[in-house]
């Protein structure tokens, strides 16, 4: 927690960001929800499954829209958290969930 209160998700590593123009996504990873399954590593090239700790870990936190498809894939196939998924895709321009966006309207499922 912050000292004025919680942490929002989507000021997350804002601070030694590439700029939005660059790469306007960027991945919010709730690493310590994930249970290895690897879904993520089997859809994304930019996803890797550790296998001595079986911890998943993305290679760039920030993307682009060359990356946007399999890193949104690697969100929806995540089984953790009941299938709500430990990996969030957001856009950097309007701070919305892209995916999984369980709740269906763009509002962040990170729940820490």
């Amino acid at each position: 927690m912050a000292e004025d209160g919680p942490v929002d998700p989507a000021t997350i590593g804002e601070r030694d960001a590439p700029p939005v123009e660059e790469k306007p996504y960027k991945i919010i990873f709730e690493a310590n929800k994930c249970f290895g399954a690897g879904k993520c590593a089997e859809v994304s090239d930019n996803w890797k499954l550790d296998l001595s700790t079986g911890i998943a870990k993305p290679r760039a936190y920030f993307i682009d829209e060359a990356d946007l498809d399999e890193n949104v894939r690697a969100a929806e196939v995540c089984p953790a958290k009941k299938d709500r998924g430990v990996i969030h895709v957001v856009d950097r321009r309007t701070d919305e969930e892209i995916a999984p966006d369980p709740n269906g309207d763009g509002s962040l499922s990170v729940d820490w």
